[in-house]
């Protein structure tokens, strides 16, 4: 197996606190190993366009608690192509980098792989994605802040909810997976969440209204992972103004507000620790693997499984939440 002398290292697709806490401990980790670290602008364009920069340790210092990334990041349509992906490779050849540490989430890691396994080039993930859908790692960098700034908005409207008497409606990020949905809906003390892996039907709406609003409470905030499996909130709100003409009902789209933000502690410590665990794991040959977190120990998750698979939701916590909003 060749020497590896210069790590390559990017962020890609859409942006998660904590990213830059990962760059930064790949950076220096590699320093500290003794070995040279390109980081790579804009994703995977930047192997495209050659935005290319050596970095040093102080290329990384006062990063830590910025959100975003200072790399920046892109989707790149090129790279889903063989020839770009040729086009890349070419690039990385040019510029002596000899292995790759990629921060990103599904669709990052997914190429990540395709790229590793056309042109045998070793490969480690940091999974960095605010929606936790990557199979094989109990959190992703990112998650734990959004869920924090979710928590702070839905804390805000539910002051108006109450003083107002109204339902909100309120929808977050998460694609096609409900965990943001859910535990930000157990955390804000919400009194229901609409999730992908649930259909919510007719009737059930009914049963909200009808528990939420008629028994004991004067204001309700269910929160609505965006998705099309769903329809958003917007959706939900329609479906109440027709069939509960006389609830007041207000939506809140929460939006791109849930990726920005200073990462909190534990993403920033979770980030750190899963960069470092990257580069040891390219110095000891391994290769097309993320690294996970499983009961709070890095493990080394092939890139193939946590693709692959879904990554279940615990239906235990529907549960919680189902019994704690009586």
């Amino acid at each position: 197996m060749a020497l590896i002398k210069t790590i390559g290292v990017l962020t890609s697709g859409g942006d998660a606190p904590g990213m830059n806490a990962a760059l930064r401990a790949v950076t220096r980790s590699a320093i500290f190993n003794g070995l040279r670290v390109k980081a790579i602008y804009r994703g995977f364009r930047g192997l495209l366009t050659g935005e290319i920069a050596e970095f040093k340790t102080q290329n990384v210092s006062n990063i830590i608690q910025q959100g975003g990334t200072v790399i920046k990041t892109a989707r790149c349509k090129e790279f889903q192509t063989p020839e770009g992906r040729r086009q890349a490779y070419e690039r990385i050849k040019k510029e002596g980098i000899d292995a790759m540490v990629v921060i990103g989430g599904d669709g990052t890691l997914t190429g990540a792989r395709i790229f590793a396994s056309e042109f045998n080039f070793p490969i480690v993930g940091v999974p960095c994605t605010i929606d936790n859908d990557i199979y094989g790692t109990d959190s992703t960098v990112g998650y734990d802040t959004a869920l924090n700034t979710i928590l702070d908005a839905v804390d805000k409207i539910r002051d108006t909810a109450s003083s107002h008497e109204r339902l909100f409606f309120i929808e977050v990020m998460g694609r096609d997976a409900g965990f943001l949905a859910l535990n930000g809906a157990i955390a804000s003390g919400a009194e229901a969440a609409i999730i992908p892996e649930t259909t919510t039907e007719v009737d059930q709406l009914a049963e909200f209204v009808k528990s939420g609003f008629r028994k004991s409470k004067n204001s309700s905030i269910v929160l609505v992972a965006e998705s099309e499996v769903t329809g958003g909130a917007m959706h939900y709100a329609d479906r109440v103004k027709n069939e509960y003409p006389d609830y007041d009902v207000r939506v809140v789209i929460l939006g791109h507000v849930q990726r920005g933000g200073s990462p909190s502690a534990y993403d920033r410590i979770l980030a750190s620790r899963m960069g470092n665990a990257a580069v040891e794991a390219l110095i000891d040959g391994q290769r097309n693997i993320m690294m996970g977190i499983d009961d709070d120990q890095i493990v080394a998750v092939p890139l193939s499984r946590a693709i692959k698979n879904d990554k279940p939701l615990d239906r235990e916590l529907l549960k919680v939440l189902r019994t704690l909003s009586i």
